[in-house]
């Protein structure tokens, strides 16, 4: 059990006669009839603009369908309404201030205009530093 195919005399069963893949394809085309296609000279008909064209049209259809299909992700994503809570300490400060969260968040912010002119004046507004020294009918902003 040394080698098996000195038990089989060297035979596995495929041979081919000898010279017979030299001449193979003249054989075959010799065997083959001829077609009526063959016979006719080459009519290869001119390429229209549209055939020339198409690939690149198919291709920008495809890269505008993949746009839209991003859009429309984009549209049914859930809007976040300004910064999260946890990530603003501004934010986070006002809204644990007792003063600022019943002035602003339960009175909806309904302020009348001499409240807001007495807060001006509290943090140290002036009108005179708003206006041109020459001409005190418009603001200078």
């Amino acid at each position: 059990m040394k080698d098996i195919l000195e038990q089989v005399n060297h035979n596995d069963g495929m041979t081919v006669p000898s010279g017979y893949f030299e001449d193979f394809a003249v054989k075959m085309t010799a065997m083959l009839p001829e077609q009526e296609w063959e016979k006719a000279e080459s009519r290869v008909m001119p390429r229209s603009w549209w055939q020339k064209s198409r690939p690149y049209i198919y291709l920008a259809a495809m890269f505008m369908g993949v746009w839209c299909m991003m859009k429309m992700f984009d549209l049914m994503r859930p809007v976040s309404i300004g910064p999260a809570l946890d990530n603003n300490p501004v934010i986070t400060a006002a809204i644990s201030n007792d003063y600022f969260f019943n002035d602003y968040i339960i009175n909806e912010g309904e302020m009348h205009e001499y409240e807001l002119i007495e807060d001006l004046y509290e943090t140290g507004y002036t009108p005179d530093t708003y206006y041109d020294t020459d001409d005190t009918e418009y603001p200078n902003v």
